[in-house]
C-alpha cells in the first residue's frame, strides 16, 4: 500500500471515528479491547497497513459500508446548504418498523450518500420531507406532525415546514 493511499485511508478512518464522537481510547473501550487505541491510531496516521479483513471488521464496528472508508470516495452531500430539519436517529430506531420502515430506509440512503454515520441525528432538507410525504401518502405538514409524535422530529420542525409552505 502506498504511503499516500495509507494516509488517505487513515483520514477516512479518523473522520468516521470522530463523527461518532469516539476518541481512540473510546474505540478501545467500546470494542472491549478488540481494537487497541495504538493500532487504530497507527492505521489513521498511515503508519501501519491494514488488511482487507481488518478493514472490513473495522467498518462493521463503526457501522459503515467498507467503501466509505476507501480513498477516492467522497460523500455526496458535502456541499449542501445547512438544513433546517433534524431527525433523531436514536429515537427512530425505537419506532416499530411497520410505521417507520420507509423513513429508516430513506435515512440510511442519505447517510450513505453523505458518508455521515454519527448515528445520533441526521439533517434533512425540505425536499426530503416532501419526498417522504409522497412515500407516506400524506402532506408534508401531516407527516411532520406524525414524526413529531414519534419523537423523531423536534417540535421546532413545525415552524420550518410552515415557513417553507408560506414561501
Amino acid at each position: 500500500m502506498s504511503s499516500e493511499y495509507a494516509k488517505q485511508l487513515g483520514a477516512k478512518l479518523r473522520a468516521i471515528r470522530t463523527q461518532q464522537g469516539l476518541s481512540l481510547h473510546g474505540v478501545e473501550e467500546k470494542s472491549q479491547g478488540r481494537w487497541k487505541a495504538v493500532v487504530v491510531g497507527s492505521y489513521e496516521r498511515g503508519d501501519r497497513a491494514v488488511t482487507v479483513q481488518r478493514l472490513a471488521e473495522l467498518a462493521d464496528f463503526y457501522g459503515v459500508p467498507v467503501q466509505e472508508l476507501l480513498p477516492g470516495t467522497t460523500p455526496g452531500g458535502a456541499a449542501e446548504p445547512p438544513p433546517k430539519l433534524v431527525l433523531d436517529l436514536e429515537r427512530l430506531a425505537t419506532v416499530p418498523a411497520e410505521k417507520a420502515g420507509p423513513l429508516q430506509r430513506y435515512a440510511a440512503t442519505i447517510q450513505s450518500q453523505r458518508g455521515d454515520y454519527n448515528g445520533k441525528v441526521l439533517s434533512i432538507r425540505q425536499d426530503d420531507l416532501r419526498t417522504l410525504a409522497v412515500i407516506y401518502d400524506q402532506s408534508p405538514s401531516v407527516l411532520t406532525e406524525q414524526l413529531i409524535s414519534w419523537g423523531v422530529l423536534d417540535a421546532d420542525a413545525r415552524r420550518a415546514v410552515a415557513a417553507h409552505d408560506e414561501a
